[in-house]
């Protein structure tokens, strides 16, 4: 089975043109390699994909058929992702909750007042 067919019947992307996208940007290995949307996977292969952030690693225990449920895909899949990975992406998602957001305009007199206190506090 191709690789983007079995990351898109896995759920792991929406389609497989978002999946064989993703392969033709270097977000996807197999067994360390970064490969193309047409390289074959085979049970025990080594999985890495790059997707919002996190490096996903997953180990293959079978092929399926076709899609599969959201309940079914652990037959098909080990995953050994570290837990730090989703650490990181929460640590992210913080950070930006400070920053105003693009296109929102000029920052109104409270935003002002904000930035004045917080800078008031540093020095």
């Amino acid at each position: 089975m191709r690789i983007d067919k079995f990351l898109w019947s896995l759920r792991y992307f929406k389609t497989r043109s978002i999946a064989t996208n993703a392969c033709k940007k270097g977000h996807v290995k197999v067994n360390g390699d970064t490969v193309k949307p047409s390289r074959d996977v085979y049970a025990t292969d080594t999985i890495e994909v790059r997707k919002n952030q996190i490096n996903y690693k997953l180990i293959v225990n079978d092929l399926p058929p076709s899609r599969v449920g959201a309940k079914l895909v652990d037959i098909y899949r080990k995953d050994i992702t570290p837990k730090e990975a989703f650490k990181v992406n929460e640590a992210l998602k913080f950070a930006k909750d400070y920053y105003r957001k693009k296109g929102t305009g000029r920052p109104t007199k409270k935003d002002r007042r904000d930035m004045d206190d917080y800078y008031d506090e540093n020095e």
